[in-house]
């Protein structure tokens, strides 16, 4: 008998990654990612994202031709199909499902006026009640760029959708979304449970230029016979998850139930919490927004908070200050540093303007130096020790909306690999932190076996998860850790208040 696999694709603004997991075993059966090299982002002027949605099908055909030949699998081999995408991108199709114009991602900031206006029009108070957040970059807000400078084009829009919901609709010939999608482009009223009406009518949007709402684990549309003839997949083979990519990763690490946390410390860093109660920072400092779990039933919020300077500081401390070690090598000589490093302090915020600090760009500083005891060991420990207080300093917001945060789950990458970040985390936060072995298009196909009703449940579709290492707050150093966390926080709010 053939395998039985379930599809994860995970279209992100470099690649599209495509998964095959066996559904008996949960085994990753192949991974395939197209292109090998960055895919361009155009940018007419600055401050501009844009990708062609095109360019996305085209790499999701390839990983997942990739992933076939690999396996040998045919198409009625795979059942279901799952989705993550980038957030808070602007796909627009005509009435004949035509893109109108390149998409504009998530890293694109030319809304940003048209959101800000908005936040001040409509009332703080009631934007943060009803949305969780300010308009802000959001895609409602890049749709009012659209409108204002492209009208001749705007007119032409039947339908805006979010990048994971223009590969399904290149799947299924049908346009859809979903509650959590909404969310993450502004156009969700928790408040009401329904479409934000106030701020399609203060934009001046029709509600019929939004797809209609899906659940997130359901069949949400099969594969054409087009789509079939152009992927090898089988006719009528189900949809049936589609999530971002930071719900996504939190799905994938089996982050469900409030106070539950889902990291990554890549470049930047995240920090994805699920909340049990609506609620938001009155500072927007963190963004909320539906979990993939969220029903209107089901209240479970996803807070995401996001640090601009993470693994690109400890980049540039290896190749600036220790570019004769490797990066374990790098752990090994910071861990010859006392914690606190001796009174030695990064603010690690030198990527630009940070949300945590209501967007403020401090920049990144050394502090603290002293010329006649301080050495490499020193600089490469504050700068981990520094990343990991930013986080820290964010989970303290999320802490004040009432997010009781007892467990991190992380994918062993990237700053993670270093036990210094790991014991530091986990011993300022009090948290638990889990490690796995996952990645966002294994989430995703995993998803679509929940949505596909394959898996009962969360618990079941990911009891294969692999669990590489548990790390417990260091209980016996952990005063001296929390007065290093002190003593950096009075520094950043001397550079804050400066």
């Amino acid at each position: 008998m053939n395998n039985k696999y379930l599809l994860g694709l995970d279209v992100g603004s470099s690649s599209v990654k495509a998964s095959l997991v066996n559904v008996e075993t949960g085994a990753i059966a192949a991974t395939a990612f197209y292109p090998e090299h960055e895919a361009p982002i155009m940018a007419k002027k600055a401050g501009w994202a844009e990708q062609d949605p095109e360019m996305w099908w085209t790499n999701a055909k390839l990983s997942l031709k990739d992933c076939m030949n690999q396996t040998g699998a045919k198409g009625e081999d795979i059942i279901a199909i799952g989705i993550s995408y980038q957030m808070h991108g602007l796909v627009c199709v005509d009435k004949n499902q035509n893109v109108l114009r390149p998409s504009i991602i998530w890293c694109d900031s030319r809304a940003v006026p048209y959101g800000d206006k908005a936040f001040k029009e409509i009332g703080n108070q009631v934007c943060l009640e009803h949305l969780l957040n300010s308009p802000s970059n959001f895609t409602a807000s890049k749709l009012a760029w659209v409108k204002e400078n492209e009208p001749d084009l705007f007119d032409k829009i039947d339908k805006i959708m979010l990048p994971g919901d223009y590969i399904a609709m290149k799947l299924s010939g049908e346009v859809k979304t979903t509650i959590s999608g909404l969310s993450e482009g502004m156009m969700w009223d928790f408040k009401e449970k329904k479409p934000a009406k106030f701020l399609l009518d203060y934009f001046g949007f029709n509600e019929d230029i939004l797809a209609d709402i899906v659940p997130t684990f359901a069949i949400q549309g099969q594969v054409t016979s087009k789509a079939a003839e152009e992927t090898g997949l089988k006719e009528g083979t189900p949809i049936s998850y589609r999530a971002g990519d930071q719900p996504n990763n939190a799905v994938s690490l089996n982050v469900f139930n409030p106070g539950e946390i889902a990291s990554t410390a890549g470049t930047s860093g995240v920090v994805y919490g699920v909340l049990g109660d609506v609620n938001y920072d009155s500072k927007s400092r963190v963004n909320t927004f539906a979990h993939a779990n969220y029903t209107e039933d089901l209240n479970r919020l996803g807070v995401l908070l996001c640090i601009n300077g993470t693994g690109i500081l400890n980049a540039w401390i290896h190749r600036n200050v220790a570019p004769d070690l490797s990066y374990a090598a790098m752990n090994d000589v910071a861990s010859e540093a006392p914690i606190g490093c001796d009174g030695v302090k990064i603010i690690p915020f030198g990527n630009g303007a940070e949300r945590v600090l209501e967007n403020k760009n401090v920049g990144c500083s050394i502090r603290g130096i002293n010329f006649n005891k301080h050495n490499r060991s020193h600089i490469i420990r504050a700068a981990q020790e520094g990343i990991v207080f930013s986080f820290c300093y964010g989970i303290e917001v999320m802490e004040k909306m009432g997010m009781d945060i007892h467990k991190i789950h992380a994918g062993k990458a990237n700053m993670f690999l270093s036990p210094l970040f790991r014991n530091t985390l986990a011993s300022v936060s009090g948290a638990t932190i889990n490690l796995y072995e996952t990645d966002g298009s294994v989430g995703a196909a995993k998803g679509a076996g929940m949505g596909a009703g394959i898996y009962k449940d969360h618990d079941e579709a990911f009891s294969s998860l692999k669990k590489l290492a548990v790390i417990e707050p260091d209980e016996s150093n952990r005063d001296a850790y929390l007065n290093a966390y002190a003593e950096w926080k009075e520094e950043l709010n001397k550079v804050i208040t400066k």
